[in-house]
């Protein structure tokens, strides 16, 4: 037993008596604590940081169930209102230390409390010092406890508390920390919190699979809710959400009653693409917390992956109403409104979010795009620049908006320049330099040799002014209204295509340009191309489509890929999609799922029956039970040369040259377990693969200009029914061919529904729900079968006589500055309007 020197304590604690060694203590730390800290402790400070700034995801983790374990001296998970045992205890004089320590120490609310009260006062009294964040104090005092005491538990396991409070950052405390609660398993090898205390410790200084192996034994120990959901958060940051669903889900079933538990169950299942899943967890989680803002923002998010723009909307403002300095909200609202055609709003958002926050490198990059895109450079450039200025620190990772702001602000510079130069006068992808094109569209940092950088902007060239609709004439109003229907039947009833009303009227107007294109050529006129007079080719065709592709999301490189540099079109360039990645689903391509699938199986088959016609049977039986990928893993041990993985190649046949298959794309798959698997497909655009392609488009279009102008002299039902059919053919090259950076699709169709237009037949269907015209055309077996689809959703029409008295699109739009102004203009008077196709 400790033998203590007692002293009076004066009128301290009404006649209690206390060691003169803690007097000591104690008045070091009301000293320290009077110079060097606030009234709140700095739990509370935190705490009160996650609540009020702009914490993300994670910072809510421990905050919002008082769930850190630093001060928890008991083994109970605490309740969401704030129990005593959570509330940061407070003292600012020794007689409120000592009046804390002595409650904790008749309640023994510490770890490892002993059977000598003498004891567990002096140990109560270092814990209280840990509450009021006097780490050095309690340190100190742990310390001179066990130099007479050299294995007393609570002492060690305090101390090694006490260094992780002082800061995980300076890794001396790390290790001390570390050092310290093993010392303790070594002694007292069957208490759980010890374990989950180290977890908590190691999981901060990246070593996640030492943390998951405490957790894990901290469970076996003795499980709780609190465990399962600590575990479920370190499988879940190492992106293993299937098993951080089933911790999540244990957690639940302990105790009900956690909105945060529920809001990452429901994260689980949005990172893996299950986004009806996510909402119902989402939605449970407002239920228990009718005023839980991330679960409000999730919410907004996955609503917004859905394509749901009005749900997101209003839950991304109920979590506004709650707070409305709510940073991450302020972000993504803002990010939905302009990848939904609303710039102006969104600009709203970003401008509040870096009110809030300065540095933010997102909304500070997205300012300057929505600027850039509706035509106002000067303020655009300007906050390009802050973005170019906040250069990572040594060892940081650069974030995508500092990679990409670069781009921007080239291609801002450039545009600008163009505002008032016809549009028939010059061409972006020859304009731009080779390697700039080629770095951008990959995606790659900015390091370009001998790079000259784009002039800066003219003072004589202003920016675009907005443009009332009332300003337009009444036959550009209408041909503005016809536009955004136009555009909106191009929109793909599918998860992860969120609508774009900018995209739509753009869209829109492409396809009444490509109509008018196509009628004069099949009339012999000439069109004005690239600074050149001469008769239209099937490219600029498709480059009516690009142009206004191009403006309306200037952030995304629209490029043709066979005008890259030489050196790089020869190593070719990947059009990579992940179907599965891990345990990631990509959900826009769900429905084609089962026939990737069918279409793999059927190569398996050809392969083992010229490789391994001994074994074809055993493989044929093995594939009628596969009705998944992951039911391919077994299939693929068969072969030594297919058990890491394998890839299967699509043909597509020729039309021009019977017999004849060109490369289509790819699938991949490689992984050696449910849950690591990588099932992809990408197009690789060579030099020689793009040849055989454009012979292919060539051929159709010049078969398809012949019947052109034979049907504007005719209009027999036949022709009509071979012009569709040629249109529908040479468009599903194009989607094999996949020549473009960016937006293949939209583009595509646009030129599908001009061309058949200038036929005289008229797109009146949508595209059917879950369907994706570009994926159509890539899994289809010939271009017959595509056409015949695609036939099948469109319902063709004849066209309105009215679409002749539209005004020529190219004429009334025929500069930047004009194709921008007409994005901008607000487009609620169309819905009052009656327009004419309908």
């Amino acid at each position: 037993m400790r033998s203590v020197k007692m002293a009076p304590a004066g009128g301290l604690a009404r006649g209690v008596w206390v060691p003169l060694a803690v007097l000591a203590v104690l008045a070091r730390a009301a000293l320290a604590l009077t110079e060097r800290y606030p009234a709140l402790s700095l739990l509370q400070q935190e705490r009160h940081r996650q609540r009020h700034g702009p914490a993300g995801e994670w910072a809510e983790q421990y905050s919002a169930e008082c769930d850190s374990s630093f001060l928890h001296f008991h083994e109970s998970d605490c309740d969401i209102g704030g129990s005593s045992s959570c509330e940061s205890m407070l003292s600012l004089n020794t007689e409120k230390i000592l009046s804390q320590a002595k409650l904790l120490a008749e309640q023994k609310r510490f770890p490892f409390a002993t059977d000598n009260d003498n004891t567990n006062e002096e140990l109560a009294i270092a814990y209280v010092l840990i509450g009021n964040g006097l780490y050095d104090e309690a340190i100190r005092h742990f310390s001179t406890m066990l130099q007479e005491e050299p294995e007393l538990v609570s002492a060690i396991y305090g101390r090694g508390i006490a260094y992780g409070k002082k800061g995980l950052h300076d890794m001396k405390n790390a290790e001390l920390a570390l050092f310290e609660l093993s010392r303790v398993i070594s002694l007292e090898p069957d208490h759980p919190e010890v374990f989950e205390q180290r977890a908590e410790i190691l999981s901060p200084l990246g070593r996640i699979s030492e943390a998951l192996s405490d957790l894990t034994k901290a469970i076996q120990l003795q499980p709780s809710a609190r465990l399962y959901r600590h575990r479920g958060t370190l499988y879940f940051i190492s992106e293993d959400y299937a098993t951080a669903h089933e911790d999540f889900q244990r957690s639940l079933e302990l105790n009900k009653n956690q909105p945060i538990a529920m809001l990452y169950k429901g994260l689980t299942f949005f990172h893996r693409g299950l986004l009806k899943e996510a909402i119902e967890s989402f939605k449970e989680a407002l239920k228990q917390k009718a005023d839980f803002i991330d679960a409000y923002k999730s919410l907004g998010q996955a609503y917004r992956e859905l394509g749901n723009f009005d749900a997101a909307t209003e839950s991304f403002q109920k979590a506004l109403l709650l707070n409305q300095n709510h940073v991450q909200t302020l972000q993504l609202k803002g990010m939905m409104l302009y990848h939904h055609g609303s710039l102006d709003e969104a600009l709203k958002n970003f401008k509040r979010c870096l009110q809030l926050e300065p540095y933010n490198e997102v909304c500070q990059y997205m300012k300057g795009l929505s600027h850039v895109a509706m035509g106002q450079f000067y303020e655009g450039i300007k906050a390009q620049t802050k973005v170019m200025l906040n250069d990572p620190l040594p060892g940081q990772k650069a974030s995508p908006e500092y990679l990409k702001v670069k781009y921007l602000r080239e291609y801002s510079r450039y545009l600008h320049a163009h505002l008032d130069t016809p549009l028939t006068e010059y061409n972006t992808d020859t304009d731009l330099p080779g390697n700039f094109k080629d770095h951008w569209a990959k995606n790659l940092p900015f390091l370009i040799e001998n790079y000259e950088e784009q002039p800066g902007l003219q003072p004589h060239i202003k920016d675009v002014l907005f443009q009332n609709f009332e300003s337009y004439k009444p036959d550009v109003q209408e041909l503005i209204c016809v536009a955004d229907h136009l555009g909106s039947m191009m929109q793909y009833e599918t998860p992860g295509f969120l609508p774009n009303k900018r995209i739509h009227r753009a869209m829109g107007l492409a396809t009444l340009e490509v109509m008018q294109a196509v009628q004069r050529t099949w009339a012999n006129s000439k069109v004005r191309m690239n600074g050149k007079t001469r008769l239209m080719q099937w490219r600029d065709m498709f480059d009516i489509a690009v142009k206004w592709r191009r403006i309306a999301d200037p952030d995304q490189p629209v490029l043709w890929l066979d005008q890259m540099p030489a050196r790089s079109l020869s190593r070719g360039f990947n059009n990579h999609i992940n179907l599965i990645r891990g345990q990631v689903i990509n959900m826009r391509y769900l429905e084609y799922f089962e026939k990737i699938l069918h279409f793999i199986k059927d190569r398996i088959l050809v392969y083992h029956g010229a490789n391994n016609p001994k074994g074809l049977l055993e493989v044929r039986e093995a594939l009628e039970k596969v009705h998944k990928v992951e039911d391919l893993l077994p299939i693929m041990k068969f072969n030594s040369k297919t058990r890491d993985g394998f890839t299967v190649n699509t043909k597509v046949p020729s039309l021009k040259d019977q017999g004849k298959e060109y490369d289509g794309f790819t699938i991949t798959i490689t992984g050696d377990k449910v849950g690591n698997i990588l099932f992809s497909v990408e197009t690789q655009t060579t030099e020689e693969r793009t040849q055989l392609y454009h012979a292919e488009i060539d051929a159709l279009y010049k078969d398809l200009t012949a019947k052109g102008k034979i049907l504007i002299l005719s209009a027999e039902l036949g022709e009509v029914d071979a012009v569709c059919n040629l249109i529908l053919s040479l468009v599903y090259y194009f989607y094999n061919l996949m020549p473009l950076s960016r937006g293949s699709s939209v583009i595509a169709y646009s030129v599908i529904m001009g061309a058949l237009m200038a036929s005289g037949k008229e797109v009146s269907g949508k595209i059917p729900k879950g369907k994706l015209v570009d994926f159509e055309a890539m899994t289809a077996p010939g271009s017959e079968a595509f056409s015949k689809i695609a036939r099948s959703w469109m319902n063709l029409k004849s066209i309105s006589p009215s679409y002749k008295s539209l005004p020529s699109v190219s004429e009334t739009f025929p500069t930047l500055r004009t194709m921008i102004e007409v994005l901008n203009t607000d487009s609620s008077h169309c819905l009052k309007k009656t327009i004419v196709v309908v």
